[in-house]
Formats: structure tokens, sequence, C-alpha cells
């Protein structure tokens, strides 16, 4: 069984937010998209919410506006939100066990960040046996620097996807993945 697990897409990643992504509203749109697909079809939605509870944290902090879902994707009640504090969605969390017990055996993902918790999560997921799939345009990430270079958020998208569609995951648009549900 195939199931969508969203990553962190929340507020502070977006305009006006305190960590905003290049492509956040466009990637929240195919996200939103791709869940609405899987609601249609009656499959399983996970929605994965990061929350900054390490010291030195500057977004993502609890009874703030910047922690909460993105409006693309809010949750409709009855569909599991699973909090975290750590990059990987399964660290910690009871994301591994609600798949298990629900017989998911395939996931699809989007979200945000890519180079960051999307990658994370892909890896571990792959690493713990799911055939996984990821809608490269329902994620966002955002410029990075390392020395005097700043590899830009085109490029950083660029790699991660490439370098997840070696063996870890499928990587394909929105469009693709909703005509396969």
């Amino acid at each position: 069984m195939k199931a969508l697990v969203l990553i962190d897409i929340q507020n502070d990643y977006f305009p006006g937010g305190k960590m905003e992504l290049v492509g956040s509203e466009k990637a929240g749109q195919n996200a939103g998209r791709l869940l609405a697909g899987f609601r249609a079809k009656k499959a399983p939605v996970f929605h994965v919410q990061h929350i900054s509870v390490h010291p030195g944290a500057t977004f993502f902090l609890p009874n703030t506006d910047g922690v909460n879902i993105h409006a693309s994707v809010q949750p409709l009640k009855g569909e599991v939100v699973i909090n975290k504090n750590y990059p990987n969605a399964f660290h910690e969390t009871t994301l591994l066990r609600q798949l298990r017990e629900s017989s998911i055996d395939t996931l699809v993902f989007a979200g945000m960040m890519t180079h960051m918790c999307v990658d994370t999560a892909v890896r571990a997921a792959f690493d713990l046996g799911f055939t996984c799939l990821v809608a490269h345009d329902a994620c966002a990430t955002c410029d990075l620097t390392f020395g005097d270079k700043t590899v830009s958020a085109d490029n950083v998208q660029t790699a991660y996807m490439s370098a997840l569609s070696w063996i870890f995951a499928k990587v394909e648009d929105t469009e693709t993945i909703c005509k396969g549900l």
C-alpha cells in the first residue's frame, strides 16, 4: 500500500517566515495537489511537523505561527500528524510503527528542506525497506554556503534529487505521481 508523507511544510518556510525557502509557494501548491490526490483515493497521509526544542533554534519554535503546518497542506481531522525534533522523521517518532501497522510499503515524499529533512527521511525510509518516490517539484530548499562558495537553491535541489534518484527513490514530478495513484 502507498502513503503520502509530507515533511515540514510549515509557515516558517514561506514568505514572511523565519527561514523562507526558494520556491516554497510553488512546492506547497504541488504538495497540496498530491494531498488532494491521496485524499480522493482515500489513501493514507502522514503530515510530519518539526518542532524546534534545541537550544539556539531560530525557527519552528513552539507556540509560534511559524511552527504551524502551512495552509496548502492543512491536515484534516483524522489525518496523522507526526511531531519530530530531528531532521529524520523516523528518529524518536511513531512514524515507522504507524506505517508498519498500516501495512504501508511505498512512500511518496514531498516537503521541505530538500537538502536536510527530505533527504534524511527518504534515505532512512529506503534503509528501512520502503519503496520511495519523491515529488521533486513539491520540495523546496535554499542557497547553501561552504567556505567561500555559495551554491544556489536550484543547484542544491538538482544535486539532491540526482543523488536520491540513484538508488534511494524514484524522483518524478507531481503530475506523474498523481497519474500513478
